[in-house]
């Protein structure tokens, strides 16, 4: 049987551990809501982006694991937002985590900000976003490979890929 002390204590190594993620990914890595390059209503997004698309960018859904072509990308190229079109990830830093979506280890220069999500249950989490639009993109965790110890579990919705694509691609016009 689970005792109150078991389960604060659990909460508190949570809390702890996601305090220190975030320390490690700096800090002033998260924009105030409408401070993004690219900003747009909500009727203009619907008209740019697919359902699953705006549900996990707009409305910061998840998509069911393994239903994501993504998930199993392996040819070299980048990872963009499907919101504004920015690379975020390159395949050079991808690999299978076993979770279902496709996962990072590191993200491009200057691509992602980070904010603090509390949305689930108790815990804290650390959810990651494109710079440019504030699409939501997923969540990092720290139990990835070297050499950063990152997992950037990223929903394939919010992401296009560019097969071929390397370095950090222009800002479109």
């Amino acid at each position: 049987m689970i005792n109150r002390r078991t389960v604060l204590l659990g909460l508190a190594a949570t809390a702890a551990s996601a305090f220190a993620l975030r320390a490690s990914l700096g800090a002033g890595t998260a924009a105030p809501s409408g401070q993004f390059e690219i900003t747009k209503t909500a009727e203009e997004w619907r008209k740019i982006l697919t359902p699953e698309q705006y549900y996990i960018l707009r409305e910061h859904g998840t998509e069911r694991p393994f239903t994501s072509p993504l998930d199993t990308e392996k040819r070299a190229g980048l990872f963009h937002c499907a919101g504004c079109d920015l690379a975020l990830f390159s395949s050079e830093h991808k690999f299978d985590s076993g979770t279902g979506w496709p996962s990072f280890w590191q993200p491009l220069e200057h691509a992602i900000g980070t904010s603090e999500d509390r949305s689930y249950l108790f815990m804290v989490r650390t959810e990651v976003h494109c710079r440019r639009c504030g699409g939501h993109q997923g969540h990092v965790f720290d139990d990835g490979p070297p050499p950063t110890g990152l997992r950037y579990c990223i929903n394939g919705d919010a992401l296009t890929f560019k097969p071929g694509e390397t370095g950090v691609a222009k800002t479109p016009s």
